[in-house]
């Protein structure tokens, strides 16, 4: 998948707003609708002037622009731009789309609708539009396993997002820090989100968004480097933010983050109290590869509470939805710890069974030394 991923940044060449090119696009319209010079200028502007104009040696003023755009029928940003009318509106509505594909779908799939509007978007120099679908082809990498290729999308959507307010560029650091987590850089991954924490906050950006999502994503490096302490108080932060931020999704996972903490202090009931209104809302929302994930921890919550069958439903359920998505690194993980309940409960050919093509796949480098090394405890009744 990845060796079609689109490089990042726009080509070398004139940009669409130059004079020269609207100089062109002018005169093509002027000879498709069979207009003469005069007829274009007057009655504000000479014949001089739109030669000049469609010479390339003026740039338009935007009333000039105006003017011309209504007597050769076309809007205004089509002449400025050379884009067709609503083209970015129409672009943002199948970025939805595509981020509907990639919640209730197969990664590879929403990646193609990706990559088409990436180039569209390319193609007409819309660097929103560019930045957003690279962040959702970094997503659609993250879940097909493809770390080091979703981190590069991740750099090249904040790369085009450097002119623009650290707020917007936050979910391309978020994601950046994800990659970075995934591959056992948990160092790194603190440092970005912990940088651009004190950068907003030196910077009096209090944006709620974006340090919801900030805090939330840095649970998880916090709790894997065993710094609990700090974990808990960036948990503290989101759940003080929550109230003020209206997208659901950043609410549900800071409900998943929240719970990691609580599941550390030993508040079993609470963790499957918040992990149950992530669930709800990730469930209204329709995206399943996060909902696989609250099941997950559910049945990791069950697991070490000694319920061994719930613990085995719910890791049953997580494994199955995201089998269907083809989210192949975390459908791994959740199978190794599904085979350690199984080898709880006895089920110990059962759990070999589930085991045995991740051993094997292992020596192709497919999977991860950690998750090697759990494999192999469980199938030879060492895991804990």
């Amino acid at each position: 998948m990845a060796q079609n991923v689109p490089q990042e940044g726009p080509p070398e060449g004139v940009r669409p707003d130059d004079p020269a090119e609207i100089g062109r696009r002018v005169l093509r319209l002027r000879g498709e609708r069979g207009l003469t010079q005069r007829q274009l200028a007057e009655p504000a502007y000479t014949p001089a002037y739109v030669s000049t104009l469609e010479s390339g040696k003026v740039r338009p003023s935007e009333a000039a622009l105006r003017h011309l755009a209504e007597r050769l029928g076309v809007g205004y940003e089509e002449l400025a731009t050379g884009r067709p009318a609503h083209l970015a509106a129409g672009l943002r509505l199948r970025l939805t789309d595509a981020r509907r594909a990639l919640a209730t779908g197969a990664p590879e799939d929403a990646a193609e609708l990706y990559r088409t509007l990436y180039e569209e978007a390319l193609t007409h120099a819309l660097t929103q539009e560019q930045a957003d679908a690279l962040l959702g082809l970094g997503d659609c990498l993250l879940e097909a396993g493809e770390l080091a290729d979703a981190r590069d999308r991740f750099a090249a959507a904040e790369h085009l997002l450097a002119d623009e307010p650290l707020p917007r560029r936050v979910p391309a650091i978020r994601g950046r820090a994800t990659a970075h987590l995934l591959t056992g850089e948990l160092r790194y991954a603190c440092y970005l989100l912990e940088s651009t924490l004190d950068e907003l906050n030196a910077a009096g950006l209090h944006d709620p968004e974006a340090l919801l999502l900030l805090y939330t994503a840095s649970i998880a490096p916090y709790m894997d480097m065993g710094a609990h302490a700090r974990a808990a108080q960036a948990a503290e932060l989101a759940l003080a933010l929550a109230p003020r931020v209206d997208d659901p999704a950043l609410v549900a996972g800071m409900h998943r983050g929240v719970a990691r903490t609580l599941i550390a202090e030993g508040r079993i009931a609470e963790a499957d109290a918040s992990l149950t209104k992530a669930q709800e809302l990730y469930r209204h929302l329709h995206i399943r590869t996060e909902l696989a994930h609250c099941h997950w921890m559910r049945g990791y919550v069950h697991a070490q509470d000694g319920d061994l069958e719930r613990a085995e439903n719910e890791l049953r359920t997580a494994r199955e939805i995201l089998a269907s998505k083809r989210a192949a690194l975390f459908t791994e993980q959740v199978e190794v710890e599904l085979a350690d309940v199984l080898r709880r409960r006895g089920k110990t050919e059962e759990a070999e069974a589930l085991l045995r093509p991740l051993l094997l796949t292992s020596g192709a480098d497919d999977m991860g030394g950690t998750e090697t090394d759990e494999a192999l405890a469980v199938e030879t009744g060492d895991a804990s």
